[in-house]
């Protein structure tokens, strides 16, 4: 079973209750919980980090070389900010999914720019937690390709 690890940055505790108009009504937890039960029919397991500080996630990034298969990122706002997480992602040379529950190219135009883009594999957004299973399944996918390889 290839292990993922699940990075969730600032202010996605608040999900539920955090403008639930643009960020949907379920819960971090409710997320956790789909995406558990999303992983383990395709042989993935996840573990879960979420962080208000840009640097416990740059830990998390590096401390998962060895230890992980590939990364799913919401990074939120620092999406928008961060050299430093782009730089991480890039080190620790693992795939990586960018993962945004609502549509950023569809918001304010500072949202547009992703500094994690160009070491992602690929980006998903705007469909709500549905992202998240969408980005299990395509890592799940690049990763039965990398195999044969």
């Amino acid at each position: 079973m290839s292990k993922i690890l699940v990075l969730n940055g600032p202010n996605l505790n608040l999900l539920g209750t955090r403008q639930p108009d643009v960020y949907g009504s379920e819960t971090l937890k409710d997320i956790e919980e789909m995406c558990t039960a999303h992983a383990a029919p395709l042989g993935l397991s996840v573990d879960f980090v979420q962080s208000n500080h840009e640097g416990v996630l740059i830990d998390a990034i590096h401390a998962a070389r060895g230890t992980y298969r590939g990364l799913i990122l919401n990074a939120g706002a620092l999406t928008h900010t961060s050299i430093a997480l782009m730089d991480a992602i890039a080190s620790v040379e693992l795939p990586l999914i960018e993962v945004h529950l609502s549509n950023i190219h569809a918001r304010e135009a500072f949202r547009h720019t992703s500094f994690i883009a160009p070491v992602a594999l690929g980006q998903i957004c705007g469909f709500g937690s549905q992202g998240y299973s969408l980005a299990l399944d395509a890592m799940s996918a690049y990763l039965a390709e990398a195999h044969k390889e």
